[in-house]
C-alpha cells in the first residue's frame, strides 16, 4: 500500500469533487432526452461483463493457421532408451 502526504490527499479530494462538478454542469446542459439516453448507455456498459484478453501476439498481425504442408513437425521422440553410465 502507498502512502501519500496529506497535502497528496487533499489534491487528489480537491481533483474529485471537481470532475464531479464539471460532469453535473454538463449533463445539465444537455437537453433531458439526450441526457437519460446517455446515463441508460452508460448503465448498459458498466453491466457488461468484460471482455475477453486478446491473445497475446504483435498488434496488427491476424491468427492464421499454417499453410497445408507447412505443419509444425512432432517433437522427436528416442530411438531407444539412454543408459546411464
Amino acid at each position: 500500500m502507498a502512502k501519500h502526504s496529506k497535502r497528496e490527499r487533499e489534491r487528489r479530494e480537491a481533483e474529485t469533487e471537481r470532475v464531479r462538478q464539471i460532469e453535473a454542469a454538463w449533463m445539465g446542459s444537455l437537453p433531458a432526452a439526450a441526457a437519460k439516453a446517455f446515463a441508460l448507455s452508460v448503465q448498459e456498459a458498466r453491466e457488461r461483463a468484460p471482455r475477453e484478453r486478446p491473445a497475446d501476439m504483435a498488434p496488427g498481425t491476424q491468427p492464421r493457421p499454417p499453410r497445408p504442408g507447412h505443419e509444425p513437425r512432432p517433437p522427436k521422440e528416442p530411438a531407444r532408451p539412454r543408459r546411464g553410465r
